[in-house]
This record gives structure tokens, sequence and C-alpha cells, in this order.
């Protein structure tokens, strides 16, 4: 059967034969699918179908029966993309390639996002489509940029070029046809020495050397894809630029052609529409190129190379011969090529480029240092930890990629419209010729008309409004230490109503100190303190690590520990030396049985203070009362502030004690207290707050609160400064401060308030210049727009747009550093040793 598409592919998580079956079955009930072949051996699968068989739902039919396909992402660069058309060309063209799942194509960028069956055959069909379309397309290995960076300077020194010859060649044309109209006198010296058609003739040859040289481009382009029935802002202006030129070679060399009175010629608007658009496109990509600036200046932080240990010896090497586990030796001033923990040394290094923090960080043996970052005048030796690909720069630069090429909400309605503006606009100007030739003055009269609307309705900056300021705000965000893993975070945060913030290592350090402990029932503190050290010592909690902290002080702990349990959401428990220990909530002795007493009256009147009271007990029986406090991060009463100023809500979702929590949001002025609750309790809590107050912004570790940051509509996850990976977050904050989600909002409003100004213009510029240069105003006022100034207004919207856009890159945060002392829960020391 020749109408048939056959397409191959990898499926994950088949075990039998059992599966074969399953998987044969789900597929054939796709709708176009006539067969599907299971090869249990390969994990793969053999379709073939119908043409037009829609692979998403093939995708979602398998990942819905547990057996997803096999899928990639590829970034693509697309060549010889100009306006908005050429977007809605390119997706429609490789959506319809059999094995792609979704395409997203950003004109800014000049790239595509192409998720599909994870098979060279489907990318081979990828990439031909493209090409069939009239857009070449080249895979980006990632280790291209330069390559991509040195592409677009060859194209703007190309345009440039183009722009200086068209210029040199039509001002000529424009002196002598509109110094004629403009100064009397002149005209009368060109007649009485060279004569018109001497003028005509020598107007002629320079306009079509313009056109046939620096202009050629929109021709060779915008022909065939007007041919084809899918024409494009090429088209636009060689149906402009040469109708103008068509009607004036008629004039000039078959005047009998025409009616009378319809001589004139316009050659002068040819040329200008030419070079006018090529201004236009230079300007454009002049400024294309400095959206990418963050990019390129993360790229620029990278380190040349390095001086590690080979053999005894002291070598300077590439960073990309660096191995993880070399020793680097680290000079003042030097920047760090890798990531890594420092072996020996003390010195301050600038993480401001990564976190956006200005202070320098401290780093001395055991800390961990970023690749990039700049080290100060001190000398440190460590080991590398992660290189290329794995290290924090590396995985930035990956996060503002994706979230610079995203595609938002609102582009899908932009692209629906320029997918049809195009042929719109070529119809309207036909209309306008016709109505004028039927009821106009002259010919002339309605050439002009048809091609100032050819020219003027030139959808660039429709095209270019969205996807510019996405660029440029999240690149400036990752310069603030803002990261949108997903570009639609960018939109989804403009619109939250609440924010809700985690507790530890949020709104506090995260590293709590011991600050009382009060043995009961005959236990002393000298006693007690081994013990729970040593059953804390097996857990990880920050809350753990302060207990195990002050019973290392003490003294050492038993080595005898056995049975240690992590009951999740209530504590810990051991054997140690022999007696059963449990420590943690009020609710873990409630479960076990113990009777706290009058040691509740203890555990409230610690959280009342803002400490977070614990209970232990030794073998079933209450041993002691145990307080922890963890002091408030710097910025947070400012953050919390300025959250409230923006208009938005603010609740706290914690696990902690009901007193404490209560404790902490009376000195911040938080709004909302949900305490005392479990993970899943946390998701339930955000639930609420969004079915009382509308959209919700979830702010967590990114580790334990995984599941609430991916319930919530934004979910933005405390960065430690080194770790970035947070899979369930859609913004991470590098600095660790509460006033990164202040900069995030900032960042989202002011960008989203952008993309609606671009808009407007874009649409607002063409709904209101159309019917002017169709000739509306002429009956009243005589006003006719000339196709020159048509063409000079289409190139200065594209460069309003970018122009616009490129305002992002001077955000500044909102909060500026204060490092004066702010309010915190400060401990007190537990008895002397």
């Amino acid at each position: 059967m020749t109408d048939e598409t056959a397409l191959r592919f990898g499926v994950e998580n088949m075990s039998c034969a059992s599966c074969v079956g399953r998987v044969e079955k789900v597929l054939g009930a796709v709708d176009g699918v006539r067969a599907a072949e299971v090869n249990l051996a390969t994990e793969t699968v053999t379709l073939r179908a119908a043409p037009g068989l829609e692979t998403a739902k093939v995708s979602d039919a398998l990942a819905q029966a547990g057996y997803p396909a096999r899928l990639v992402t590829r970034r693509l660069q697309i060549a010889q993309m100009t306006c908005a058309s050429c977007v809605g060309r390119v997706e429609r063209a490789l959506s319809a390639v059999p094995g792609v799942v979704s395409v997203n194509v950003n004109l800014a960028t000049e790239e595509a996002q192409v998720e599909m069956f994870d098979h060279p055959d489907t990318l081979a069909a990828v990439q031909t489509a493209a090409a069939a379309a009239g857009y070449p397309a080249t895979v980006d290995s990632g280790d291209n940029k330069g390559d991509a960076t040195a592409r677009k300077e060859a194209e703007s020194a190309h345009l440039k070029r183009n722009t200086i010859l068209a210029a040199i060649l039509t001002l000529p044309v424009f002196i002598l046809e509109m110094g004629g109209h403009l100064i009397p006198s002149f005209h009368r010296w060109i007649n009485a020495t060279i004569g018109m058609e001497t003028s005509w003739l020598v107007q002629f040859v320079l306009t079509t050397l313009v056109l046939a040289g620096p202009g050629r481009h929109f021709y060779l382009k915008g022909l065939p894809a007007l041919f084809k029935g899918a024409p494009d802002m090429n088209s636009l202006v060689a149906l402009g630029s040469g109708a103008a030129w068509l009607y004036s070679v008629t004039a000039l060399f078959a005047p009998a052609l025409l009616p009378e009175g319809s001589r004139l010629v316009y050659f002068e608007a040819a040329a200008v529409i030419v070079t006018l658009i090529l201004l236009g496109r230079y300007l454009e990509a002049r400024a294309k190129g400095r959206t990418g600036a963050a990019i390129a200046k993360l790229i620029g932080l990278r380190a040349r190379s390095a001086r590690i240990e080979r053999e005894g010896d002291i070598v300077e090497i590439p960073v990309e011969e660096i191995a993880a586990g070399d020793i680097i030796h680290l000079r003042p001033g030097e920047k760090i090529a890798t990531d890594g923990v420092v072996q020996s040394g003390q010195s301050y290094v600038d993480e401001s480029m990564i976190t956006g923090e200005p202070v320098p960080v401290e780093k001395t043996e055991g800390a961990d240092v970023v690749g990039g970052t700049v080290n100060g005048t001190g000398s440190l030796t460590f080991r590398a930890t992660k290189v290329g690909g794995d290290t924090m720069l590396a995985q930035i630069i990956r996060m503002v990629e994706e979230a610079q090429g995203a595609k938002l909400p609102i582009q899908d309605l932009v692209n629906r419209i320029t997918l049809w503006f195009v042929p719109a606009v070529i119809a309207v100007a036909v209309l306008t010729f016709g109505a004028w030739l039927a009821f106009g003055p002259s010919l002339s009269h309605a050439l002009v008309a048809a091609v100032a609307v050819l020219i003027i309705a030139c959808p660039c900056a429709m095209g270019l409004a969205t996807p510019t300021s996405i660029m440029v705000g999240t690149g400036r965000a990752a310069q603030l230490g803002v990261l949108f893993r997903r570009g639609d975070a960018l939109q989804t945060l403009h619109g939250i109503k609440t924010v809700a913030l985690d507790k530890t290592g949020t709104l506090t350090k995260g590293q709590p100190e011991l600050t009382d402990l009060t043995p009961l029932n005959g236990f002393s503190q000298d006693t007690l303190l081994p013990l729970i050290g040593a059953v804390e010592a097996r857990s990880e909690h920050p809350i753990a690590q302060a207990i195990l902290r002050r019973a290392e002080r003490a003294g050492p702990l038993p080595d005898d520990i056995s049975d240690f349990q992590s009951h999740t959401g209530y504590g810990v428990s051991a054997v140690v030396a022999g007696h059963q220990v449990s420590v943690g909530a009020d609710r873990l002795m409630e479960r076990d049985g113990i009777d706290l007493g009058d040691a509740a009256e203890i555990g409230a009147a610690f959280g009342k203070a803002g400490k977070t009271p614990l209970f232990a007990a030794v073998d079933g029986k209450l041993a002691a009362v145990i307080a922890v406090a963890d002091p408030v991060k710097q910025g947070t009463p400012e953050a919390i502030k300025a959250l409230h100023d923006l208009g938005l809500k603010v609740a706290m979702i914690t696990g902690d004690n009901q007193g404490t929590a209560d404790a902490i949001a009376a000195d911040l002025g938080i709004d909302r207290v949900v305490a005392e609750v479990l993970p899943d309790g946390k998701v339930a809590a955000i639930d609420r707050l969004k079915g009382e107050a509308g959209p919700v912004a979830f702010v967590g570790d990114g580790i334990n609160d995984a599941p609430a940051l991916a319930q919530a509509d934004v979910g933005l996850a405390i960065g430690t400064g080194t770790d970035v990976a947070i899979e369930a977050a859609d913004v991470v904050l590098m600095s660790g401060d509460l006033r990164g989600v202040v900069s995030a909002i900032d960042v989202s409003q002011r960008s989203m308030r952008n993309i609606q100004q671009n808009l407007f213009w874009a649409f607002g510029y063409n709904v209101l210049l159309i019917p002017v240069a169709a000739g509306a105003f002429y009956p009243l006022t005589g006003w006719l727009l000339s196709p020159a100034l048509a063409a000079g207004a289409m190139a200065l919207s594209s460069v309003f747009v970018l122009s616009n856009a490129l305002r992002l890159r001077w955000i500044t945060p909102p909060l500026a550093e204060n490092t004066a002392p702010q309010p915190t829960h400060t401990a007190t020391p537990v008895a002397a040793e």
C-alpha cells in the first residue's frame, strides 16, 4: 500500500510477552494505526499507519498504558526565517513529520525545539521537511554555539554590506526623482540638461542593480513561497517593489500600454523600499545579537585552562581535559575552572555572576567552589567533582537556553493570527488596487496604494514581540540569580495571588542550633546528650544535625547503635547501648503511647518563644523536652514586605510546631499559617489556598518540598549555590535568599508588561496603518501614503519592538543587598558542660 507511513521507535518498561500484547493492543486502538509489530528483544515498535497520523496520540496512549515511547528533544538551527509567518510554516512542516510529538520555533533565536521519537530516521525526516519548506535546519549539538554566533555575525556583516551598496545606488535615484518634486527649479534643470527620459533611464539602471543585487534575496525567497501558496514577508516585499519597478519599466519603454495620463515612474519607490527594509533587517540582526547577551556572558564565564597536579608536578591544561578527581591549584585572582571541593587554603570567592549576590563568600577546607566564579586574594587547592556538562555553570546555561526557547501560551494566539496574516494582506492589496482602479483618479494611484499596503503590513514585529522579551527577560533573571527552568513560568508567575513559603531553609537559615534541653523523670543532660546524639547522627535533617553538633561537643558518642528508623513527619528512633531511644515531635510520643503531661506546657512555651519543641523518650519513658531555634535569614523581612507591596498574600506552610510557626509569622507579618503538616499535607494546603485566593506560588528547598513545588502553579526552589538540578521546581533561586522571589516576580511582571507593549505596538501598527496605506483618508484629506514611507515605517516597527525588549537588560533588583542585622530568633546556650 503506497499511502502508508512507517515508524520505528523504542518503548520502555516491556519485560515479557504479555507486555508485547498490551503494547500492540494499545497501539491498534489509536486512530490511523494500521498495524503494530513489537520486538521484545530490541524493545522497539514498527508501526504502519495512514498518512497524517498524529504522533502525539501514539505517545500519549503508550504513556497512559505504562509503556512510554523513548523520546528525545533536539534543538535545530533554522535558516532563512524572517517573520512570524515563517514561524508558523516551519512549525506546520515539522509537525507533519511522522514521529514528531511537538515543535516550538523561536524567531528571535532562529531555532526550533523538536520533541520526537528517538530514532535517526525521524531526525533525518525533520531536516528533509525543513529544507523542503525552504528553511534548512542543522542540529545544534550544544558545542557549536561559537559557530552559531559566527554565523549570525557574518549574516549581520552581509546585511550591512548590502545595505550600504543599496543606499549608494538608491541615493541618486531618490535625488533625481524626489528632488524634482520638492524643488521645481531642480526639475527644470534636469529637463534642460540631461532630459527627463535620460533621468528615467538612469533611475532604471540603478534601481535594477538594487533589485538584482542587494535585493535579490527578496525575490529568490518570496516568489517561490508565493507560488507554493505560502507567502511570507519576502513575498510582500517582492510584490511591492516588483510591481513598482514593472510599472515604471512599462511607463519608460512601452508607454502606449498605459492609459492616458498614467505615464509616471516609481523607480525611487522600488529602490527605497528595498534599501529601507535591508536597513531594518540589519538593525534587527544587531538587536537580535544583543538579546542573546546573557548566554554569551554565561559562556564567557568558563575558564580556558587550569593548573593541576599530574605525577607530582603542577601542569597547566585546557579545562576540557580536566577529569573528576583532579587536584587543581588556584592562584589569587584566577577564574575557577570547574566545580569542586576545597582541600586546603583560605580565600574569598566572588560568586555574583552565578548567584547575583555581590558579597564574596569565604572558602576554606571542605567548602564547595563553582566553576566560572573568581577567586580573591587567597590561594586554594581543590578537588574537581563535576566537569564538562555536569558543572553548575553548564546546567545554568542549559536552563537559560531552554527558558529562552520556550513558547508562552500568549504566543499561540500570535502564531495562529500571523499564519493567515500575509495571505490576508495580499487580498487587501488586491482589493485596494481594484477599488482605486475602478473609482480612483488613475492607474498609478491604484498601484501606489496597493504597494503601500503590501509593504506596511509586514508581520516581522508580530513574530519578534514575544520571543525577544522572553530571551532578554530570562537572561537578565539569570544574571540576578533567578533561573526559569520552564519558560512558561514567566507568564504564570505574573498572575499569582499568593506566595506560600516553607519555613526551614526558606524563611530561616536551615542551620538550627540546640538552645534548650530540660531533663525529666530523673534523667540528666550528661546522660541524655550522648544517647540522643547517637540517634540523630543517622539522620540528615537540619534539626538532627543541630542536636548532633551539640552532643559531639559534650563528648564521644556511643558506637553501639542498631535498628535505626526514620519516621517521616514524626521523628527518629534507634537502640543505643541497649536503650530504646526516640526523638521527635509531640505526635511521635502520642503515637508511641507516651504521656507528655506537664512537658506539653514546657514545649508550648518554647513554641511561643519561636523555638521548635521536641521530645526525647528512653525505654518508653519521657526523658526530656528539647528546643531548637533556626534564625530567620537576612533579607526575609524586607522580602515579605515587598511581596505585600506587590499586592500579594503571604502564607507559611510548615511541618513545625504551631506555636513556633505562629511566633515567626507574627514577627515577619505573614498573613496565613498552616503548621504541623506532613509532606502530603503541604500539597493539600496549597490546593486550599488555590481554591480560596487563586494561583499560588510555593517557595521551598527543592528536596523534601518536591510534591508541594510540583503542585503549586509555580514552584520556586531555594538553591544552595551549587545544587541547581531541582527537577520539581519551575524557578530556581541561586542565592538561597528570599529576596530572589521578589526579583523573580518583578522580572515576570516587567517581561509580561513588555510583551503586552510589543504586541500592542505590532498589532496596533497594522490595524491603524493598513487603512491609511489603502487610502482611507484620501477622499477627505488627500493623504496617500508613499510606498517608501511605508517601508520606513515597517522597518521602524521591528526595530521598536526589539529596542523595547532590550530595555529588560537593565532591570535592577527590587531589593538591594542590606547587610544590617535582621531580627532573628537567637539561641540561648544549653546548660554549661
